[in-house]
């Protein structure tokens, strides 16, 4: 059994003796260290999601194919820079795959894999060159930590290093994979059989430590980036927790007129969303201070873009502060409020500052503007565009 064994923040493979005395584990738990890309945890997992579907004769392509759909939604849905930017090139060329792709496809952020696969095989022509970059190097230097002592590899030629794997696949320690003579995208994995077994029997932990060091990799090169581990699938609405929210609004709605932030139009009971100012994509809560009663048929095309920060933030902070204000006169609306608490009311700046009673107008907008901003510049820097409403 294979198990994830955090000791010190880090998670390490802890394998029984059947597999230990078959297989060299300490050189398998070497293949994602020192990285100097991203690209070398989606190698690895992709490899071992295909054996997980009993694929233990590949190709690079096949592979490179597999870590285009991985990567999709981080980067395409949640604006993620893989290995982060230098200056203003994006460093990863998985990442840059992904969006040479968007550019040619008219693929959604959260389209299937279903979908991203058959727009990859469409576009196939034009990606060569960006699937072909990502072969130079990982698929050699990921079983490094297998060489040991077996003399030193030629990283500088592809062909004398196909050998060289080899060797140490037949001479020196039986390897995860080996490779076939093909060049370039076309060239051929060979899994081992036993190693195939073990990846198997241990896929479900195995990919847990790669989403670990992955998770780590991806937080250290996008610092301003909150709840980075849970933007690395598609969204699933029912991490969404608007219900409570809703209700409030609505009690709101009973008692004064609201205009929609967007449009100045009166807002229509039971004919409107609640949708986040800062988008939950990248925030990844649905915190109260972000909410607000928008006009149902802006919503989809808002979807996760930043509004203009004027003139619409003033507009949003009217409506959070005609809530405050009703919060606290109106006892029906007060028990709504605290029927928000459970799911939409976790910033403690929120509760000991924006919310608490005896804010004047000016104070509510201030605090507000103080905390959102921060987090909406974030956003912006990370590459979320700007929605032009018309």
């Amino acid at each position: 059994m294979i198990e994830n064994v955090t000791s010190k923040n880090r998670i390490e493979l802890q394998i029984d003796t059947s597999y230990r005395n078959k297989l060299d584990i300490s050189g398998f738990a070497q293949m994602m260290k020192n990285p100097s890309y991203c690209y070398k945890f989606y190698w690895l997992e992709a490899l071992v999601q295909l054996v997980s579907r009993n694929i233990t004769e590949t190709t690079f392509d096949e592979i490179i194919n597999e870590m285009i759909c991985n990567a999709w939604y981080s980067v395409r849905e949640f604006h993620i820079h893989l290995s982060g930017i230098q200056g203003d090139e994006i460093r990863d060329g998985l990442e840059r795959a992904v969006l040479k792709l968007s550019e040619l496809s008219d693929l959604a952020a959260n389209d299937s894999k279903v979908e991203i696969l058959n727009a990859i095989k469409k576009y196939d022509k034009e990606l060569k060159e960006y699937k072909e970059q990502l072969t130079n190097m990982v698929p050699y230097r990921a079983l490094a930590g297998f060489f040991g002592n077996a003399g030193t590899p030629e990283w500088d030629s592809i062909k004398r290093m196909t050998a060289y794997i080899e060797k140490v696949n037949r001479e020196v320690v039986k390897l995860p994979y080996t490779l076939g003579e093909s060049s370039k995208l076309k060239k051929e994995i060979h899994i081992n059989p036993e190693w195939a077994e073990m990846i198997k029997d241990n896929t479900v932990a195995i990919l847990g430590w790669i989403q670990y060091e992955k998770v780590k990799w991806l937080q250290n090169n996008n610092p301003e980036v909150p709840g980075l581990v849970y933007k690395l699938a598609p969204m699933d609405d029912k991490m969404r927790k608007l219900n409570k929210v809703h209700k409030l609004w609505e009690g709101i709605l009973e008692l004064s007129e609201v205009r929609d932030v967007f449009t100045g139009k009166k807002v229509i009971p039971g004919n409107y969303d609640v949708d986040h100012f800062i988008p939950w994509s990248f925030v990844m809560n649905d915190e109260l201070w972000n909410l607000m009663p928008m006009d149902s048929s802006l919503n989809s095309s808002k979807s996760n873009k930043l509004p203009k920060w004027d003139p619409f933030f003033k507009e949003f902070a009217k409506n959070q502060y005609l809530m405050y204000n009703l919060m606290h006169e109106k006892a029906g609306i007060h028990k709504l409020f605290e029927g928000c608490y459970r799911d939409n009311l976790h910033s403690i700046w929120a509760g000991q500052e924006l919310y608490r009673k005896g804010n004047t107008q000016e104070e509510f907008y201030n605090i507000l503007a103080k905390n959102m901003q921060p987090i909406y510049d974030s956003a912006r820097r990370q590459g979320y565009e700007i929605w032009n409403i018309s």
